[in-house]
């Protein structure tokens, strides 16, 4: 059972962050006063998209509690998990903050420059990166 959660696990976790990765980069796009012709299609696009991260980031969560059940005497014990948790906690702190970045271009009220969003777009892989040394490494 504990292999059946760790692929439903692994599985969502890059469902979520196929739209981590790609939502942001719409709002460069968007942020781009040039692609103006294509702002509405941006908008439907981000939504649907924050939909599926929705989803991605749930069941990623549903399998990660489960898991974190089967197995809390040992993660409980260790350095790696309570640091995993604080990387975990700041994704999804990112994770509303695009939603409210979604509602802002909805709004058509952005104040921020492509170049910027570039650099927002960056967080998940950092905190992707960290994430995965510290689940696969466990120190």
């Amino acid at each position: 059972m504990v292999e059946w959660m760790k692929a439903l696990h692994i599985i969502f976790m890059v469902t979520w962050f196929a739209g981590l990765f790609y939502l942001p980069r719409l709002f460069v796009y968007h942020a781009m006063p040039e692609n103006a012709a294509s702002f509405k299609l941006f908008k439907v696009m981000e939504h649907r998209l924050y939909i599926m991260m929705n989803l991605g980031a749930a069941l990623t969560l549903l399998f990660g509690t489960i898991l974190f059940s089967l197995n809390a005497e040992i993660y409980l014990s260790t350095v790696w998990f309570p640091i995993k948790l604080v990387l975990l906690a700041s994704l999804l702190i990112y994770h509303v903050i695009c939603r409210k970045i979604v509602i802002t271009f909805r709004q058509d009220n952005n104040q921020r420059s492509h170049a910027w969003y570039r650099w927002f777009n960056e967080v998940p892989s950092v905190l992707l990166i960290g994430i995965v040394i510290l689940a696969v490494l466990k120190f």
